[in-house]
């Protein structure tokens, strides 16, 4: 018997392994509008509760996580259904302007609608220069 040998390097392959975890999540569709005060978020997550929703802002990110909620079925069989269950993430680079703790949410039927305002400076600098967003 011939022994296996990888083509990887072990780098490489602890690399992948760090991935793994990335798979398990797929990102949701969105819409995004800028309004002159604030953006506004819809994201679409279907099969998800308001208990199952994180927000939260890490610097200039806003990380969107969307937990389907799960239970096993009396009559349960294998369906290869792991890509559709899978939960959603989605991360958005929307800048230092913007005044998370003010952020509004609002879920219905796996229709997630953000409103993220703008910080009173920045629309104050705005509007002195003459800049219209």
């Amino acid at each position: 018997m011939k022994p296996r040998t990888h083509s990887q390097s072990p780098s490489s392959r602890r690399f992948h392994a760090r991935k793994a975890p990335n798979a398990a999540m797929r990102q949701p569709s969105y819409d995004c509008r800028v309004l002159p005060d604030a953006v506004a978020l819809v994201v679409y997550v279907p099969g998800v509760e308001a208990s199952g929703v994180e927000i939260e802002a890490a610097g200039p990110d806003l990380v969107v996580t969307a937990r389907k909620a799960r239970f096993v079925r009396v009559n349960w069989q294998a369906l290869h259904l792991e890509g559709s269950q899978r939960d959603y993430r989605l991360r958005l680079r929307l800048g230092h302007g913007f005044d998370y703790a003010r952020m509004q949410a609002d879920i219905h039927d796996g229709v997630l609608s953000l409103s993220v305002p703008k910080r009173q400076a920045d629309l104050a600098s705005a509007g002195r220069l003459g800049v219209v967003a």
